[in-house]
């Protein structure tokens, strides 16, 4: 058994900005080496999540919309009412989603469904450099 851990970087928009990780995942568990396993995607933060989506136009645009029904931008947050950030919003938006997911992989390949992606979705109301670790374990 061998663990390998790994960061992908990126900048994002904030504000629900949505990108797709996959091929980076993938990517990682390619250069690992490591052919049978699980991998955890985690995002170290509090104002973003990790999740599967098909990303595509129109679901890039249905999510956000369910989540401002979820945690609306303009509702009363107590944390906003101590810290002054503006962003409860966003913290609701990402424990209600989640920091991270396990997948996994078999002959070096994510066992993702035809339409599944591996998406990460900046909640925050500004824009943010972000890091995501993925560490996948297996043989």
């Amino acid at each position: 058994m061998a663990v390998v851990t790994r960061t992908i970087s990126f900048q994002t928009k904030g504000r629900d900005d949505m990108i797709d990780i996959t091929s980076g995942v993938q990517d990682m568990l390619y250069a690992s080496g490591l052919k049978d396993g699980i991998v955890t995607v985690f995002v170290p933060g509090s104002t973003a999540s990790i999740t599967t989506i098909e990303y595509e136009p129109g679901l890039l645009r249905d999510f956000p919309r369910a989540m401002e029904k979820l945690a609306p931008r303009e509702a009363h947050y107590d944390h906003d009412a101590r810290w002054g950030d503006g962003n409860g919003h966003s913290h609701v938006r990402a424990s209600t989603i989640g920091p991270g997911l396990v997948v996994p992989f078999q002959n070096g390949r994510l066992m993702l469904g035809t339409w599944q992606q591996i998406v990460f979705v900046d909640f925050d109301n500004r824009p943010r450099a972000r890091n995501v670790i993925v560490q996948a374990m297996g043989e």
